[in-house]
């Protein structure tokens, strides 16, 4: 059965809205966003469903950065043909002689697969001086690569006055992944003077990029007045747009704000299917709270062992809820062990089950990692310039 709202009104207490990431007041700067993500035109608006995308549609192209590197370049490059099929050491070997007359982007490229351990030792020494020279030729995602080495003391002491002065030089030449964690300092004003409103217009450029992170954030800034003026409607567009494009934490909210009716209508079967979405993929808050609707059938049917799976997930994430357990009170011991028992094995099914459950239900599926191309000719290439 599914309870109506006026039967359990503590459940719409419980489903405040949580502090989002972008706010009036300096926050922690988040870990750098990486190069690969798509810039493209703005995205459309969510479907009228509000209905969670497939986990097919959530996967992140692993190749993406090559597409950064050579996004000018021929698809009859041969250095970005190599690393496009994972043939990582013919990448290199192919890269080399172009960096060393100068070319910018096989400079970039070769800094990339130093940093990711691509075919060769993890080297962020080696990547870092080939990213300095790109970015002195004024290649954007090489000085964006070059202030994450920064930021983080990578191969390079750390500097985060030098990170910012980076991330500024690649935000200046359109590189939306800069744009955003330049926005991130100007909200942090820590190594640039704090300017959220310089903050919001830049986060506004990446959302409208389609970066789901800026999508979140810019959507975060819409609904609390943060350097804009305060538009809920808007800002839970943007909030939808990140989720829709898989970003977890936005799929929480998101879900959050159909619930309460706050920017976009009230929608119950929709906060629903967010929440399961966000679950699903591992997150112990929509675990939480889906557990919360399940437990008295809002939205969705009652189900108290299915409940009682997910409070069991939420907590081996340290989050322990006492209300959740006032309403699985009255769970029968043995559908509690039941669900313990899928708690334990879950995203897999429980050995002892002979029908699939919710609990079978796996996160959305990750792309797997081309293996290292074995195929380059020759000896392995040259070591490149140490950082200058």
């Amino acid at each position: 059965m599914k309870a109506s709202l006026a039967a359990v009104p503590a459940v719409l207490a419980l489903m405040s809205l949580p502090a989002l990431a972008a706010s009036a007041a300096p926050v922690p700067l988040p870990p750098p966003m990486r190069a690969g993500t798509p810039a493209a035109a703005a995205p459309a608006a969510p479907p009228a469903d509000t209905t969670p995308p497939s986990p097919d549609a959530q996967q992140q192209d692993a190749q993406d950065i090559s597409h950064d590197v050579f996004a000018g370049a021929s698809r009859e490059d041969d250095a970005y043909g190599a690393y496009q099929r994972g043939e990582y050491l013919t990448a290199l070997a192919l890269a080399l002689p172009r960096a060393q007359k100068g070319d910018h982007a096989a400079e970039t490229l070769i800094g990339e697969i130093y940093e990711q351990g691509l075919g060769v030792g993890e080297d962020d020494k080696k990547a870092a001086g080939w990213f300095e020279l790109a970015s002195k030729g004024g290649d954007m995602l090489a000085a964006f690569e070059l202030a994450t080495l920064y930021q983080n003391g990578s191969g390079v002491p750390q500097d985060k006055q030098r990170a910012a002065e980076l991330f500024k030089q690649s935000a200046d030449a359109g590189y939306m992944p800069a744009k955003y964690n330049l926005a991130l300092l100007y909200i942090e004003g820590v190594y640039v003077p704090p300017d959220m409103v310089k903050a919001a217009a830049l986060m506004k450029e990446a959302a409208d990029s389609g970066l789901a992170e800026a999508q979140y954030d810019y959507g975060t800034m819409l609904m609390e007045g943060g350097g804009v003026v305060p538009d809920e409607k808007q800002g839970a567009k943007e909030i939808g747009l990140a989720a829709q494009n898989g970003l977890v934490a936005a799929q929480v909210d998101y879900a959050t704000l159909l619930y309460l009716g706050k920017g976009v209508p009230r929608d119950l079967e929709a906060a629903v299917r967010w929440y399961r979405t966000a679950a699903e993929a591992g997150n112990p808050v929509a675990q939480n709270r889906y557990a919360k609707l399940l437990a008295v059938g809002e939205g969705v049917d009652l189900d108290l062992q299915q409940a009682a799976m997910w409070r069991s997930l939420a907590r081996r994430q340290g989050l322990s809820d006492p209300e959740l357990d006032k309403l699985l009170v009255s769970i029968p011991k043995s559908a509690l062990e039941k669900a313990e028992e899928a708690a334990r094995f879950w995203p897999s099914a429980p050995p002892s089950a002979s029908t699939p459950t919710l609990a079978q239900n796996s996160a959305p599926a990750v792309p797997a990692v081309p293996a290292a191309s074995t195929a380059a000719a020759g000896a392995a290439p040259a070591a490149p310039p140490q950082n200058p």
